[in-house]
This record gives structure tokens, C-alpha cells and sequence, in this order.
């Protein structure tokens, strides 16, 4: 660990930090949500909202997050507090959305309860000769012949009855919790554990951790790949993956959906960016990383729509049906439908096992860069506190231990009720859109584009095209206000299953945490305009000019 930022240590090479970087932005989006995305808005036609957005809010976003973090060398708070005293209300708007995105662990311990299973001789999911199984279940013999007939419309699947009476134990909605699966509670204390001895050093055992993480995940999606591309029915999958769908490009819908997996996959405006390049050295050339990263992850998306869809279209041919029949996004996806799929696979446990262990370990990787930032930024805050150490280790711990036991509400049996809920208003579009329109305010705007400019020109050798300044200045704040009005245009309350509506308090116990994050920017720039004397101007400017500086090796003027 290099000591010369002072206690706060930086990245023992430019490797940690790349495999780091791309472990967080190559996430379950890649997987899950993207391919899904992609055949649901016309195919390969998808790919150009995709791209022009990629292009036009996605690089320039995630150019000047980690140029901000690699440049005040501080967490999410303290580095909006150094580049615009004003906006620092951003920050802690980011830390609010940060303690939401810890529910993220709980894809990983669903996994790894469906990986112990994985080593059985028979798949509990395959058949419905089990105690959870109902009446109704229909097994992968009677799916696999042709006989499904109109009268089992009410039937569902072995795998469908595993995920929500075995795994869940789903009660009948948010008002009846009921009580503690305790093999859920075992997977998620395995998983804290492993996320604390993984950022319980810092940056030092993040590193270290990352060299596995981030790189054996593409081993498995390679030898998933291959392996999807030799079933029978695969092509047909992809057809339906890839075949463009002109017309949809009309619809507008289409194009908020891919602006919205651009900020979801990139991890842009959560403040992940700024944390993690926070650690670099100041002259390490965050301008080029930036485009190889946003490659990576682009790339690994596309590539994930093979290893799904040629396994759905497997699906599809040995059901008789067509794929979209068959196709899901989300935990649907990952938990129901392809468990299904490899099960009709020669060697199931072993194509069940590689896809659950590469679950897990996408998984792992976005949430102890979560967890780091939320600890990062809190120990910037109060350096004295929580730098030594010591107290950090100490720190890291008590992070970890509180939010199992809060999280044990979301392993009893109402507990995917909570997840859903979080996982819908703690960080939904109104929260991507509005950050990025103070983002782009703070560093546009109020520290000025041409100043941003020199920085970065002096951080990396290179000065951004006059594009980039454009993109922050006009471009990217004028798509995400058009996003985030038309959200809350067409917004519609939250529904599992199509079926279960939340009650009243929960829906505003959602907007609740909706606006948490939200309002902390205006009301911080309101508490900072009350009580600095000074015009606007002034205020906006106050303290900025002790961040010019001379930081690392670099003097900006």
C-alpha cells in the first residue's frame, strides 16, 4: 500500500484499480436486465438508443465522476464539498442511496442458498415430488412433452414453486412478515463476513480480493457461452436476441429504457465513480480508462444477450414453445428460468453450479465497492475518527454487523416485499436524473467546464474535446430533465407479481426514501445560502478556491 496520500493509502498499482473499476461496473445489469432490455425494445435496433446515449451521457458522466474523485482525492461528500461548497448536498444525497443499494447483498445470498442446492443428485427444481410442491406444479417431464394443454393454465413450474414456497416462503404481502428462514439467515452471514474481510484494510484488501472476483467471473461466462451456443434451439434464441425491430425506435419508451441501463450498468451518479478513482494517483490518466471501461462494460452486456438468450431458445425448442414465452428479466431470470434451462441439460449440477458461482461473484464485486464508499466517504468526513487503524477496522465492523441484523428482515418471509420496495424508490430514474442534473450544474456551471477541462488536461496530459463540455453543459442535464419529467408523468405504483398492490403506508414510506435522497441538494444549497453572507455567487464560489491546489504531483492554476 502506497502511504504518500497520507493515511488514507491509494491503489498498490494501476491493475487494482482497473480490475476494481470493472468489477463494479460489470454487475448483475450486464446479465439480467440488459439482454432482456435489448429483446423487449426491438432487437438489434436497440443497440442505437443504446450506443448514442452510451456516447452522449455515459462516457461524459463517467468521465467527470472519476475525474472528480482521482482530482480531491476524497469520498462523495467531501469531494462535492472541495469542487462546489453549494452542491455538497449532492453528496450526501449519493450516501443516502448508497445505504439503499446495501439490499443488493441479497441477490448474493439467494445465490449461494441455490448453489449449495446445486450439488444435489437431484435438483430440487426439476420435479415436484417435494414437500413445498403444491397440486398445480408441473415438473420438467410434463414441460419437456408437448401435452401442456389448455387446462394447466393454472399449473406452475418446479422451478417457479422452489423460488417463492421453498427459498422465500413467500407470506401474503408486506404486512405479514412471519418469521426468519434461518438458511437464508446463514447465506447472508456468510456473505457479510466475506464482505468484511474484504474491505476491512481499505483499499489494500479491496485490491488484493479483486485479482478473482473480477477476472474468473469472464471465465465462467465464456465456457457458458460456448456451451450455450451448441444447444439445439440456441440460434433461435438469439434470433429473437438480436433481430431488429425498426419501428420501436419511434417509441419513446425505448429510449428511456436505454438511458436508463446506461446509468444503471455504468454505476453513474451514485458516487462509486468518484470513490474508487479517489485512490489513484493524480496523474494516472483516468481520460483513457474511461473510454476502455465503458467498452468493457457495453461489451460484456452484449455478449451476456448470447449466453442468455441461446439458453432460452434451448428452453423454447424443448417446451415447444416460442421464446417469448419463455423470456424474463430480473431475479425471474436468474432464479426461475435459467435454473429450468440447465436442468435440461446433459450435466445439469455443473452448468447450475458455473452459473450461480458467476452470480455470486458479479454480485460480490458491486457490493463491497458499495460498502467501501459508504465507508470511504464517512471516514472523510471525520478523518480523525475513523482513519486510524484500528478504529477503521473497528468501524468496518460495526458497518457490517448493523446491516445483517437490519437485513435479517429481508430473509423472513414478507422480506422480498422490503427488497422489492427498496429496490424500486431508493434509487429509481428520478434520483439517476436529478443527480446527474446537479452533477452537471456543480461541474458545468458553478466550477465552470473550461476549468474542469484544464484540470483533467493536467491530471492526464490529455485535454477532453470540446464534445465532453458540451455534454455537461447542455446535452446531458436537458435528457435527464426530459427522463425525469416523463417518469413522473406516466409514474404507476409498484406491483408484485401483477397481483399484490402495497398498502398506502408503504408507498409513501418508498417516496420517503425517494426524496431522502432528492431533497438533500436543494436544501442543503438553501442552508448554505441562509447562513454564508455573500451574493449567489459568492456563496457558490466560497472555499472552492483552496481546492486549487497543489495535489500530488500535478499544480493546477
Amino acid at each position: 500500500l502506497n502511504k504518500s496520500a497520507g493515511d488514507r493509502g491509494r491503489w498498490a498499482s494501476k491493475r487494482e484499480y482497473v480490475l476494481v473499476m470493472s468489477g463494479n461496473v460489470v454487475g448483475l445489469g450486464n446479465v439480467w436486465r440488459f439482454p432482456y432490455l435489448c429483446y423487449k425494445n426491438g432487437g438489434g435496433a436497440f443497440l442505437v438508443p443504446y450506443g448514442l446515449l452510451a456516447v452522449v451521457c455515459g462516457i461524459p458522466l463517467f468521465l467527470l465522476e472519476s475525474s472528480v474523485g482521482q482530482y480531491t482525492q476524497e469520498g462523495f461528500v467531501t469531494s462535492w464539498r472541495k469542487m462546489c461548497p453549494l452542491m455538497q448536498g449532492t453528496g450526501y444525497g449519493q450516501l443516502i442511496m448508497s445505504l439503499c443499494f446495501f439490499i443488493y447483498i441479497l441477490i448474493e445470498v439467494w445465490a449461494l442458498l441455490y448453489l449449495v442446492f446445486s450439488f444435489r443428485s437431484q435438483l430440487p427444481w426439476a420435479s415436484c415430488e417435494n414437500t413445498w410442491n403444491t397440486a398445480n406444479c408441473l415438473g420438467l417431464q410434463t414441460f419437456n412433452s408437448s401435452n401442456v394443454t389448455a387446462n394447466q393454465t393454472n399449473t406452475t413450474s418446479a422451478a417457479t414453486e422452489f423460488w417463492e414456497r421453498r427459498v422465500l416462503g413467500m407470506s401474503g404481502g408486506i404486512e405479514e412478515l412471519g418469521s426468519v428462514r434461518w438458511e437464508l439467515a446463514l447465506c447472508l452471514l456468510a456473505c457479510w463476513m466475506f464482505c468484511y474481510f474484504s474491505i476491512w484494510k481499505g483499499v489494500r484488501s479491496t485490491g488484493k480480493v479483486a485479482y478473482f472476483t473480477a477476472t474468473f467471473p469472464y471465465l465462467i461466462l465464456l465456457i457458458l457461452l460456448i456451451r450455450g451456443l451448441t444447444l439445439p434451439g440456441a440460434w433461435d434464441g438469439i434470433y429473437y436476441y438480436l433481430y431488429p425491430n425498426l419501428n420501436q425506435l419511434a417509441n419513446l419508451e425505448v429510449w428511456i429504457e436505454a438511458g436508463s441501463q446506461i446509468f444503471f450498468s455504468y454505476s453513474l451518479t451514485a458516487g462509486f465513480l468518484n470513490v474508487i478513482a479517489s485512490y489513484n494517483e493524480y496523474n494516472n490518466n483516468c481520460y483513457k480508462d474511461c473510454f476502455w471501461l465503458c467498452l468493457l462494460n457495453s461489451g460484456t452486456s452484449f455478449v451476456a444477450g448470447f449466453v442468455v438468450f441461446s439458453v432460452l431458445g434451448f428452453m423454447a425448442h424443448k417446451q415447444g414453445v416460442t421464446v417469448d414465452n419463455v423470456a424474463e428479466s430480473g431475479p425471474g431470470l436468474a432464479f426461475i428460468v435459467y435454473p429450468q434451462a440447465t436442468a435440461m441439460m446433459p450435466l445439469p449440477q455443473f452448468w447450475t453450479v458455473c452459473f450461480f458461482l458467476m452470480l455470486i461473484l458479479l454480485t460480490i464485486d458491486t457490493h463491497f465497492v458499495i460498502v467501501e464508499s459508504f465507508i470511504t466517504t464517512v471516514s472523510d468526513l471525520f478523518p480523525k475518527w475513523f482513519r486510524a487503524p484500528v478504529r477503521h477496522e473497528i468501524f468496518v465492523l460495526i458497518i457490517c454487523v448493523s446491516s445483517f441484523l437490519i437485513h435479517l428482515t429481508l430473509v423472513t418471509e414478507g422480506g422480498i416485499y422490503i427488497f422489492q420496495l427498496i429496490d424500486f424508490y431508493g434509487s429509481t430514474r428520478v434520483c439517476q436524473n436529478f443527480m446527474a442534473i446537479c452533477e452537471c450544474l456543480a461541474v458545468g456551471w458553478i466550477f465552470g467546464a473550461d476549468r474542469f477541462s484544464n484540470i483533467i488536461e493536467d491530471m492526464t496530459g490529455q485535454r477532453p474535446s470540446v464534445f465532453f463540455k458540451l455534454c455537461w453543459k447542455y446535452i446531458i442535464p436537458l435528457l435527464s430533465l426530459i427522463s425525469f419529467i416523463l417518469y413522473l408523468v406516466d409514474y404507476k405504483h409498484l406491483k408484485i407479481n401483477d397481483w399484490y398492490t402495497y398498502p398506502d403506508w408503504a408507498y409513501a414510506l418508498g417516496w420517503t426514501m425517494t426524496l431522502s435522497s432528492v431533497l438533500m441538494v436543494p436544501l442543503w444549497a438553501v442552508g448554505q445560502m441562509c447562513l454564508t453572507a455573500g451574493t449567489l455567487r459568492q456563496v457558490s464560489l466560497c472555499h472552492q478556491t483552496n481546492t486549487i491546489q497543489k495535489i500530488g504531483t500535478g499544480t493546477v492554476h
